[in-house]
Parts: C-alpha cells; structure tokens; sequence
C-alpha cells in the first residue's frame, strides 16, 4: 500500500516534467558519468547544468541515490520513470523529483514527512527532552535510540525510535500532543545545491598563493579529495558524521577548492587557510540527515572555526534551526547557498534562518542565475557559473549552482573576520559589494556581488564545458 500511494504521487510529478520539458532548457546541477543505478548515463544524456547536486563529476551517489553498483534490474519502474524525467526536467523541478526517486529507491531506509521531503523511517529527533517527558513517551511505545550532547552548542539532542507501525508523520505528530513543550521534528534529509560538469581536465601544477595563511575555515559537506593541482597544497582536516564512514564527493571538493585552493591561474577565496570539513554523507542513503548535520556543526564550533560555509539546502527544521541559531550566538557566522529551486521557490534552509549570511550565484555577465532561489534573505551574490573549481579526480571541472558562490563569501569573510567582529565583517563586506539590480539591497542580489575576480574561465586551466557524457 505505502508503494502504491508513492507511486501515485510520482505521476503528477512526472506530468509537470513531461509538460515542462519542451520549455528553454534551464542549467541543472550534474554532467558526466549518469544518474547513479543506470549506468552509461540517462537516455538521450543530461541538459546543460545537469542533475542536482553531490552526485559527483562521474555519477558518485554522494546524496544517497543507489551508487554506480546498484543493478539496473533492481530498480523499480517508477525509478526509471523518475529517472527519465530528470533527464529534462527544469531545475525548478529537479530537486522535488529527485526527492521521489530517493523515496522509491529507498522505501526500507526513508520515508516522505507531511510535505512529501525525505527523512529518516522510523525515528525521530527531540531536542534537550525533559526526563518526565522521556517517561511519558516510553510509556507510549518510543524508545531512545542515541543520546548526544553537542556541547559547543549548548544542546542536547535525543534520537527517538518509533512505536511499531507508526509513520514519522504519525509520530511528530503524537509526541507534540503528549508533550506540547517539547521539541521534535523529523530527520530530513538535506542536499547540496550545485553540481559540477564534464571530465576533469588537467592543468600545469603552480606556485600556491597563501592569502589566508592562519585562518580556520568551516566547511559542512561531503569528503573533500586532495585533488591535484588547485588543492594538493591545502591543509585539510576531515571528520566523518554519518552512517558509514567518510565518502569523497565531487561536489565537496569543488566547493573546497573555491575556498582554499591555488594553482596558476586558479585560486580559491582564502588560499592557505585550513579548512575543517565534516562530512555528513558518507555511503549510505540517509546522508545529509539534520542530525548529522547539527554533530558537524558542533564539531566545527569546538575547532573554532569562525565562518563555516554550508552549500546544503532543504526544509526548515528544528534541530538544524536551533544548531544555528547557537553557531550565530557564538560569534559564528554562517554562510548558505540560497539554493537552485528558482525564483518562485519557497526558502531554503539554513540559508533562510534569521542571520545566516544566505548567498546566490551569478554568471560571467553578472547575471543571476535563474535558477537562484530570491527573497529577502538574500545577503549577497558571489560568482557560480561558467568558472572552474577543482575535480575530485584532479585536474578542473565547470560548476554551477549557488553552492559555489556560498564558499566565495565564505572566505572572503573570514579574511575579514580576522580582525572584526561578525557584524562589522559582513558590514564590511557590503562595502565591498557591487550593486546590481535594483539600488540598494534587494532580493535579488542582496548588498550586491562580491569576489568576481575570482570566477576562474574553465577555459584557462583546460575545464571541459557543457560537456555529456
């Protein structure tokens, strides 16, 4: 029955793709290697910009789609059918459908919250649960599964198992009616929002710049690979947050690359920092859970990070709010991609909590994207099209999204930061900004565009463009 109703919830979808799909291609997030499970690519190849982000410049499944070893014949036919819509699904539409291949192809291990957005099947998180309301709720069939205490948060975070046969939906919902005080939600899934295009292409090894000698960068994503050239100097320290261990992402070493990288002509925003990374997918398809997420953040809050860059976007969460909302407190300042759901599109989170520096992406001509999400909450806008950043197996890739304009505001702050308070740094970057669009802040561009010197042509270090493969 729950398959039956998945499905009938994939045909909708897939009307909107099928209506969609003869409109003016929009850039995607993904070229080169195919979806992960069908292998050779999708039919007919990927649209300029490609699929949504993290599933690597070669197909890695870094979101927890079934990987490049799932057999084509173990995937069901609302998977395929997912899975050719994606091919020419406009962006707008991309992240929601990749969301109900994900539902599909992992029924065992995820399930859909209120609003149909991935979670966690079978349990739930509580935030600081008083010792009372623990009684009450074992009374009532939930069990503790995991305790853990985010110290350099403040928090205290409870991971809560599910009576036998109840949905998270059903579960959220009792455990607010059995303690109304308390605090729950689900444990949604989060992704990366940006993706990188065509086979690495190498370039002469150079001189490493080291302009941010000195200063702790944060970074919440995937395993960063020590890719040759533009990151083989970097200093790098990595930690693993989810189920299974470390995986090296595509789109986590591009994104690092656009913060600490140097090569040639190639540069990120703070060559010479160290740049500490916590990797919330690893292998398994529950990565990029809210409580991976929150451990990260605490991790990064103990190493003193100053400025933490996160490219991950999703629903509004209370775990991943209250994370937040203690990093800011702390003198923390956290930068977000806006994500790539279009102009129309609801916030994202985290970049549209109160006070995350929420950044969009703009192309060679200064142009938004027009898949960047808009709203007031947009602070600035940095460079996150045609421009190269490191591949995961050396050599250059070209991105796109507004994850890679995020980690460009990211280290220029926390070169600013240095000596400044997080309020002063970010004043001091909107005087830095060039206004575009409207005068004045607006929510298109927000204070305006920073860092444009740094968009790196994917032409002047060998970077394939709009390439398929």
């Amino acid at each position: 029955m729950a398959d039956d109703r998945q499905f009938r919830r994939v045909i909708p979808a897939l009307a909107v793709a099928g209506a969609l799909a003869c409109a003016a291609p929009a850039a995607a997030q993904l070229i080169g290697g195919g979806l992960p499970g069908l292998p050779g690519g999708l039919p007919g190849g990927l649209p300029p910009g490609g699929l949504p982000g993290g599933l690597g410049d070669r197909g890695l499944g870094d979101r927890g789609l079934p990987d490049a070893t799932t057999p084509l014949r173990r995937l069901t036919p609302p998977v395929e059918a997912l899975a050719s819509a994606l091919a020419n699904a406009p962006l707008s539409e991309v992240r929601r459908l990749t969301a109900e291949r994900l539902l599909l192809a992992h029924p065992d291990v995820l399930e859909a919250d209120d609003h149909g957005q991935p979670v966690v099947r079978g349990e739930v998180l509580a935030i600081d649960p008083r010792p009372d309301a623990l009684v009450r709720l074992r009374q009532a069939g939930f069990s503790v599964r995991s305790q853990n205490v985010l110290g350099a948060l403040g928090l205290r975070t409870v991971v809560l198992g599910l009576p036998k046969g109840h949905s998270a939906v059903d579960a959220v919902r009792q455990l607010r009616s059995l303690d109304p005080e308390g605090q729950y939600d689900f444990d949604h899934l989060y992704q990366q929002a940006g993706g990188v295009s065509g086979p690495a292409m190498r370039a002469s090894p150079a001189a490493t710049a080291a302009e941010g000698r000195g200063l702790r960068i944060g970074l919440v994503d995937g395993s960063v690979a020590p890719s040759r050239p533009a990151l083989v100097h970097a200093a790098l320290v990595q930690r693993a947050f989810a189920a299974g261990g470390a995986r090296v992402s595509a789109h986590a070493t591009a994104v690092a690359s656009l913060i600490v990288g140097s090569a040639g002509p190639f540069r990120g925003a703070a060559p010479g920092a160290t740049l500490y990374v916590g990797d919330v997918y690893g292998p398994t398809p529950t990565g990029g859970s809210a409580e991976a997420v929150a451990r990260a953040l605490a991790w990064l809050a103990e190493q003193k990070t100053p400025v933490i860059s996160i490219s991950l976007v999703g629903p509004s969460n209370v775990l991943l709010g209250a994370a937040v909302r203690a990093l800011i407190a702390h003198g923390h300042i956290v930068v977000a991609a806006v994500g790539n759901d279009g102009p129309a599109a609801p916030p994202l989170y985290p970049a549209a909590y109160p006070g995350v520096v929420a950044v969009t992406a703009v192309d060679a001509r200064h142009r938004v994207l027009p898949e960047a999400g808009r709203g007031t909450h947009v602070d600035f806008a940095a460079p996150g099209a045609d421009m190269a950043a490191a591949g995961s197996r050396d050599g250059y890739v070209s991105v796109r999204g507004t994850s890679f304009a995020a980690p460009i505001v990211a280290g220029r702050l926390a070169r600013l930061a240095t000596e400044a308070s997080p309020t002063q740094a970010i004043e001091a970057l909107g005087r830095e900004a060039t206004d575009l669009g409207a005068p004045g802040p607006d929510p298109v561009y927000g204070r305006g565009l920073v860092g444009a010197e740094l968009r790196t042509d994917p032409a002047a270090v060998g970077a394939a463009r709009g390439s398929r493969e």
